[in-house]
């Protein structure tokens, strides 16, 4: 088969590797028919994440039908159409019980092999999922491949903000990073009714998408810090989503937030240090919510309230491609040419 792979540090190719075949009972392969560039593919792109081994097919977001499936495999049958979550989750263990699905004692990470285990990505002509009945996901009828596709990673993990900030009706809501999730929790934030929910972020074709989506947004933090204090005569605002992983963005999110209001951060941080105080956050007597979206938890439901009600996303995908054409849609999508926001590979016509 063909798949996107990584070679070296900002360097990926389009190689031949053998197909994949169930290897335990449990494991399905599923042919992909459309896969998601996300930018947690660009930490080992860049290298800020080392470890990765050349060779290993990029990307964990994926879309498709089963094509084959182990003997244990109960809850899915060749032809289904099915998406997954970024990990893979038994469904049983003491974390999946509890909810905590990216928690799995027994998870897996696609596209991430190093030292030669691990699991190969979905940026490919096939994948293989192990833990078939606890990781795939069926897509119902109602729910196109592009919206199946981002219910695996950034729609969940937007909607996943929203309720860790707490929006609800009436919230003042600010968001910090317009990317793909930092949009999408925008977009829920408008679905839970939150009364205005203002954006920042430096880039001009996010901020334009963040608009469309219902945010008023600000390219500037003074800007952005003016606008959520005079909308809350000072107070600051209910919820903050911080959708960065900077401690810059995390210091912005507390300046923001009023005493008493949640802080979300879902964006991945690298820093040992808080970019606040213990101090600080007790005198403001705030909440702090952070942590890894329990994906496959929220994705069945998801899908069904997105059959039922759809939400508007047709300005998410902003480039596509073909697999064969996976080189380039890399350059742009970390180059954030032509304004990439989200890119996709289609293995199909």
């Amino acid at each position: 088969m063909r798949g996107v792979c990584f070679q070296r540090v900002e360097q990926v190719g389009l190689e031949t590797i053998p197909d994949p075949a169930p290897i335990r009972p449990t494991d399905a392969v599923v042919a992909v028919s459309l896969a998601g560039l996300c930018g947690s593919d660009l930490h080992p792109f860049f290298g800020r994440e080392a470890g990765l081994d050349p060779g290993t097919v990029m990307g964990h977001e994926f879309v498709g039908r089963v094509v084959a499936a182990g003997a244990d495999v109960r809850g899915f049958a060749v032809g289904d159409r099915v998406c997954a979550p970024f990990t893979t989750s038994c469904g049983q263990c003491f974390y999946c019980q509890r909810g905590l699905s990216a928690r799995c004692e027994h998870g897996e990470l696609f596209g991430w092999r190093n030292g030669g285990d691990g699991l190969h990505g979905g940026q490919a002509e096939f994948v293989r999922v192990p833990l078939a009945d606890g990781t795939l996901v069926a897509i119902p009828e109602e729910v196109d491949d592009e919206t199946a596709l981002l219910l695996g990673d950034n729609l969940s993990t937007g909607y996943y903000c929203a309720r860790l900030a707490a929006v609800e009706p009436g919230s003042i809501v600010a968001v910090i990073g317009c990317g793909t999730v930092g949009l999408l929790s925008i977009a829920w934030a408008q679905r839970f009714d939150a009364a205005r929910v203002f954006a920042f972020d430096p880039v001009d074709e996010r901020r334009s998408l963040a608009e469309r989506v219902g945010a008023e947004t600000a390219a500037d933090e003074a800007a952005f810090t003016t606008a959520v204090l005079e909308a809350t005569a000072g107070r600051g605002a209910d919820a903050v989503m911080e959708v960065v992983g900077l401690p810059a963005a995390q210091r912005l999110g507390f300046e923001l937030l009023r005493p008493g209001g949640t802080l979300a951060a879902i964006g991945c941080h690298a820093e040992p240090r808080f970019a606040f105080t213990p101090g600080d956050a007790y005198d403001k007597n705030l909440v702090y919510r952070t942590g890894r979206c329990p994906a496959r938890r929220l994705m069945p439901r998801l899908a069904r309230e997105l059959a039922r009600r759809p939400l508007d996303l047709d300005w998410c995908v902003t480039h596509r491609f073909r697999l064969g054409d996976g080189v380039a849609a890399y350059e742009v999508f970390a180059g954030r040419r032509d304004g990439c926001i989200k890119a996709v590979l289609q293995t199909t016509d």
